[in-house]
């Protein structure tokens, strides 16, 4: 393989590895592969077999109305799919001696909107989703050589690495956003403070509690305990983050309402990530009859339906006799939901259960 200028190439894997954060992601990677390979502009699928329509296509620097076309009317009977896995291939040899009436429609949309000098690659993933990636020359300009397919493959397994790394970044945004929102249905206030006590992440029940400022408020970013012991608790516990072995608990009396109970856990980072978040406290308003949601259990511990609402019944005060009664199902059937509930919350008695659905915590 020819041996290629490393400041080009490496300003392709910066922009690759470095867009995956952007608020557009693909985007300054796609212009500087373009820009590399001397193409007009390149363009990036990412979907799923039998889709209509992908989940998502970047082309920066592309036609919007030509962009548009492709989407309605030719994505799904696009020609130009189904290759090589992880193979550079070129649009003209890959259809070449091909004919039917769909291939025809698509080289008059490709003339118009520019030419078919295009090379392209697929990559496809255990999950099921793919990653197409392409990029189109003008008619104006000299068609892609050997030379050009070899750089775009060297580019590969980055690509390759970094739709990876975009799969588990989406797949892990929305299960944190599902676990958020149950959280917050179970009436858990959330608040994370780095080391020096600055409060760095907060979610809508925290918000609530802080701006009632009543027990806890924020004063310049900084979390204020009206209780002094607990607030030497805290500030303790953000010195010596690396030896604290376990949560910490303690109840803030509050002018109004019933007392807040806390939980600090602390957040063990390497090292090197220490001016990052540090302590976790969890903020939870014990005799608060809120009533709990199933879905938001369910959703929380991963149980099925019935043992959420089996916890449900126990977190209201019911025996489990009673709750099975209710329930319309048999004593040993509720002992039977009630062992899988523990297994999967890691509560071994049926008070822990009690206190960890109410508080959200293990």
């Amino acid at each position: 393989m020819t041996n290629f200028e490393q400041d080009p190439f490496s300003k392709v894997l910066e922009t690759l590895y470095g867009g995956l954060l952007e608020g557009v992601p693909w985007e300054e990677f796609l212009r500087a592969l373009a820009l590399w390979l001397e193409g007009s502009y390149a363009t990036l699928i990412l979907t799923a077999p039998g889709l209509s329509i992908p989940g998502t296509m970047v082309t920066p620097g592309g036609d919007p109305k030509t962009n548009e076309d492709y989407l309605t009317t030719y994505f799904a009977s696009d020609p130009f799919q189904g290759l090589p896995e992880g193979e550079v291939t070129s649009f003209k040899e890959f259809l070449q001696g091909q004919t039917s009436q769909e291939i025809s429609d698509y080289m008059s949309f490709l003339d118009a909107a520019g030419g078919d000098q295009v090379l392209g690659v697929d990559l496809r993933f255990p999950s099921g989703f793919e990653a197409r990636c392409r990029v189109t020359r003008d008619r104006s300009l000299p068609d892609f050589s050997a030379d050009d397919r070899d750089r775009f493959q060297s580019v590969v397994p980055h690509l390759r690495n970094a739709a990876r790394l975009f799969e588990r970044l989406q797949i892990e945004g929305a299960e944190h956003g599902v676990y958020r929102g149950a959280v917050e249905q179970l009436g858990v206030g959330t608040i994370i403070l780095d080391q020096a006590g600055t409060i760095t992440r907060t979610n809508a029940v925290a918000d609530q509690l802080l701006d009632a400022g009543d027990g806890i408020r924020l004063d310049n970013g900084k979390l204020i305990l009206g209780d002094r012991r607990f607030q030497k608790t805290i500030e303790s516990l953000l010195t010596r983050i690396g030896d604290v072995p376990a949560p910490v608990r303690f109840k803030l009396s509050r002018a109004k309402g019933h007392d807040l109970a806390v939980v600090a856990r602390p957040i063990h980072v390497p090292a090197i990530l220490r001016g990052g978040a540090n302590l976790a406290l969890f903020i939870t308003v014990p005799g608060d009859d809120t009533q709990l949601d199933p879905a938001a259990i369910r959703d929380l511990f991963q149980l099925t339906r019935m043992e959420a609402t089996l916890a449900v019944s126990l977190a209201s005060g019911r025996s489990l006799v009673d709750a099975a009664d209710t329930l319309g199902i048999a004593h040993n059937t509720a002992r039977a939901h009630l062992r899988s509930i523990f297994a999967k919350t890691g509560a071994r008695r049926q008070s822990q259960l009690v206190h960890l659905l109410r508080s959200g915590l293990q």
